[in-house]
């Protein structure tokens, strides 16, 4: 009982180290939508269980403006299911077998967030035992949660003009990415494929573009939609190439 304890308190304390950086990218990001959500009419509970139950980031803010604008149910779940849908792809390489467990798998399938999947992508992750991938991943939901929380709780004192606060989200993601693709160009990229997945930004840039110049009104979903219908169809013609070794 000795031993399982020490295992899972130094699993627990690589883990904190480990999601530290991207937990503390979270404080700022985390207490502007607590703020913005108190700012829009809410109560400051609702923050909080939208970050502890839904947990989808750039979901969250996008159903502030839902909700405060009345939006029925049936279009908020297309929303959510079309915002989130790349977490399917996120399922095919996410080391969910080496979680312990079915009530363990049950919480890293829920709490599946962009950062947690690429801190357990890199190749220092593939050394993670299964609890270490689930305390990183319950670090990571408890400063969303706790940041949304303190953000709701304090967002009548935080002035309308401070400005920038909303950039945090673009910033994680584009630090994150580029620590992915230098990851990918340290292993030699993907076979057939020098440099990884070098197009799959200019693939999130056009189906932007598109959006922007197609549906100005609904770009944010058509934005996700084009750029998961790109990935698909990538993945489709990529694996159409690999030869059939059977």
């Amino acid at each position: 009982m000795r031993i399982r304890t020490v295992v899972a308190t130094g699993d627990a304390r690589a883990a904190f180290r480990d999601s530290l950086s991207v937990g503390m990218a979270f404080v700022p990001l985390g207490l502007a939508f607590g703020a913005l959500a108190v700012q829009s009419g809410l109560d400051w509970w609702w923050a909080s269980l939208s970050a502890a139950v839904a947990f989808g980031g750039s979901f969250e803010f996008l159903l502030i403006g839902l909700v405060v604008a009345v939006t029925p149910l049936a279009s908020i779940a297309v929303a959510a299911f079309m915002v989130n849908l790349r977490h399917v792809f996120y399922a095919l390489s996410f080391p969910l077998h080496r979680v312990p467990g079915r009530l363990g798998k049950a919480y890293a399938t829920f709490a599946l967030c962009d950062e947690a999947y690429a801190l357990a992508s890199t190749e220092k992750a593939r050394s993670w035992p299964g609890p270490q991938i689930l305390w990183t991943q319950f670090f990571l939901h408890a400063y969303w949660t706790g940041s949304a929380t303190a953000g709701a709780l304090l967002g009548a004192l935080i002035p309308e003009s401070v400005t920038g606060l909303d950039f945090a989200l673009p910033a994680l993601f584009t630090v994150l990415a580029l620590d992915a693709l230098r990851d990918l160009r340290h292993r030699g990229g993907v076979r057939g494929h020098p440099g990884g997945d070098l197009p799959t930004p200019l693939l999130a840039l056009t189906s932007a573009f598109v959006a922007r110049a197609v549906f100005p009104g609904q770009m944010l979903l058509a934005a996700f939609a084009l750029f998961t219908a790109g990935l698909l169809a990538r993945h489709l013609m990529t694996t159409a190439q690999r030869p059939n070794h059977a």
